[in-house]
């Protein structure tokens, strides 16, 4: 992969001098940030110092990725984060509460766009927080240039509905976790308290807000200068790096290739860690956290009794089933949540009687049932998960011989896997 090693540049002219060399103004942004804020890695550091640089952009690119401030615990530096963002940042508003209708209004001026800086966002999307879907469609909407919001105008019958964008930046910080929608249209910072050998500045606002707006002007100019170049660019993105990920960081990928210098190595780094490491923390639904502990439990077995399945479930340490609602997982709330998926041939997954002796049979569940669900839902198993052999395949095989043998499914996503060889 060839990366650009030296920034976009303007065209000089002889009573104006050419514009900031890109890489130094976003160094200079990165020192700033370290001043006052610890992130948990060097690709934090790199992802902030890009969106905050993007954020003079918007209007290059098709959308611009939110960024998420996440901890468990308070305490953690994510307001910080917040603060110093708001003194390099066009327009900005750091707020920790805002109603769909104020946030409206505040992002559908396209001539005066402000930079959204959301602080205490799990107030608005936590477990103990209401619904908010209106917020949560105004955020999602935002994501591109092309969202809108409808809204009537007039008054009585005279009322027409009219498109309003809502295209916008927007910073979060906030406990836990936020929406999978949200989630996937953004980079995601797994912020921690500091340890007593991290160190920083204490900010204060009356001193340091004007050394950050300072950088602020240095980065509209530098962007000024490269806003011609970056229009429908299409920068190379690392590969594996596809769907939503390529839409969250394309910008931020375009922007370090016009700063040039280290940035565009950086970038494509930060990159690969920071989606790497979402998918490790992407919980997922429930549903396909039930599929993906089937997939595990059966391990290459044909067919496995319901009983069997809800104890194996309900041993998982790292698992809801042992308290799902309160109470272990039935064999009703199993049957329910595997019949939201289907089989290759396009049937609700349902529990099929299997054999376990002469005239005796119980309720169960046949993996060929599962495999399609199992691939297009399920996260790849390792190459060694994928193939390993299990000796209590056989025992299945004798304890519950097959009824009434099932069609195999077409696409077998254990392919490699003894069970699936055998006759």
């Amino acid at each position: 992969m060839t990366l650009p090693n030296s920034p976009l540049k303007s065209n000089k002219t002889p009573d104006r001098p050419g514009p900031e060399d890109g890489a130094v103004v976003l160094d200079a942004v990165e020192a700033f940030h370290r001043r006052f804020n610890v992130f948990p890695s060097e690709a934090a550091y790199t992802a902030v110092v890009l969106w905050d640089a993007h954020t003079h952009l918007l209007d290059c690119f098709e959308s611009t990725p939110r960024i998420a401030f996440l901890s468990p615990e308070p305490g953690s530096g994510k307001t910080r984060a917040l603060e110093i963002m708001e003194t390099v940042a066009p327009r900005p508003v750091l707020t920790t509460d805002v109603s769909p209708a104020a946030l409206f209004r505040t992002v559908s001026d396209a001539d005066a766009r402000p930079t959204v800086l959301y602080d205490e966002v799990d107030t608005v999307f936590g477990p103990k927080a209401a619904g908010n879907e209106d917020l949560r469609g105004l955020i999602n909407s935002g994501h591109r240039r092309s969202g809108v919001v409808l809204r009537c105008v007039g008054e009585g019958g005279t009322q027409t509905v009219q498109p309003f964008p809502v295209y916008a930046a927007l910073a979060m910080g906030g406990l836990g976790d936020l929406p999978d929608t949200i989630m996937s249209r953004s980079v995601i910072i797994r912020m921690r308290r500091r340890a007593p050998n991290e160190t920083v500045e204490p900010y204060r606002e009356r001193t340091h807000k004007p050394q950050g707006n300072a950088l602020r002007e240095r980065l509209a100019a530098w962007a000024d200068s490269v806003r011609d170049q970056l229009h429908d660019v299409w920068p190379e993105l690392p590969e594996g790096i596809s769907d939503r990920p390529a839409d969250v960081w394309e910008p931020l990928i375009a922007v370090a290739d016009a700063a040039g210098g280290h940035w565009p190595e950086r970038a494509r780094t930060a990159c690969v860690q920071l989606v790497t490491a979402s998918k490790a923390n992407d919980k997922g639904s429930v549903g396909i956290r039930l599929l993906t502990d089937l997939r595990d439990i059966f391990d290459g077995a044909e067919r496995m009794l319901s009983a069997e399945l809800l104890s194996k479930l309900a041993e998982l340490d790292d698992a809801p089933w042992a308290d799902l609602d309160g109470k272990p997982i039935t064999a009703r709330a199993l049957a329910k949540m595997l019949g939201d998926y289907v089989t290759a041939d396009n049937d609700p997954i349902k529990p099929r009687n299997i054999k376990t002796g002469p005239k005796s049979s119980a309720k169960g569940y046949y993996a060929s049932d599962l495999a399609d669900a199992w691939l297009r839902y399920c996260p790849p198993r390792s190459q060694e998960s994928a193939t390993a052999a299990t000796a209590a395949t056989a025992q299945v095989r004798t304890l519950y011989p097959v009824a009434d043998a099932p069609e195999v499914a077409d696409t077998d996503p254990l392919p490699d896997s003894p069970a699936a060889a055998a006759p």
